[in-house]
């Protein structure tokens, strides 16, 4: 029985050694598929498209505002006030533009990116399984990640994903 123990005890962690460990740069993957550009430029697109509405926002906002301080000393204390409350709607509607926008890019940024990490990570699952990888782990996510224990699998990652399509 002891000997059964002892041989147990050496075995162990021989078995621990065969696991394999792989890591992976999804970043530079993502950077080489071409459907990300395709994606950033739609990104750009709308991102300037928000940013025109916002500009054009401003500016109506900075004209009605100088209009206001030069026509300021000639109005009556209620067209003042009106005008006041005017252009703190105004202002208020802006704000409320740029949240808006922000949260809408976001959205959209979510959306659009979700189906490109997906099949990333299907990649990545499937370069796993097929390798007998026990873990595939994010380079840079990890302060050091051993060459000689840990395989990079990226470019298996970059092949898996040419035969997905």
């Amino acid at each position: 029985m002891k000997k059964m123990l002892f041989m147990l005890m050496l075995l162990a962690p021989m078995a621990t050694f065969a696991q394999k460990f792989g890591h992976v740069d999804t970043q530079a993957i993502m950077q080489s598929l071409p459907e990300l550009s395709k994606v950033n430029g739609e990104l750009e697109a709308l991102s300037k498209e928000y940013q025109n509405q916002l500009e054009e926002m401003q500016k109506e906002l900075q004209t009605k505002s100088e209009n206001y301080q030069k026509m300021q000393s000639t109005m009556n204390e209620t067209k003042k006030q009106e005008t006041e409350a005017e252009l703190n709607k105004l202002y208020e509607k802006y704000q409320q533009a740029l949240q808006d926008n922000q949260v809408a890019f976001q959205k959209a940024q979510q959306e659009k990116m979700q189906p490109i990490q997906d099949k990333v990570f299907q990649a990545i699952e499937n370069v796993g399984k097929n390798g007998g990888y026990v873990y595939i782990m994010q380079t840079g996510s990890l302060p050091y990640i051993s060459s000689t224990l840990s395989t990079d699998v990226t470019a298996a990652v970059k092949a898996e994903l040419q035969k997905m399509k």
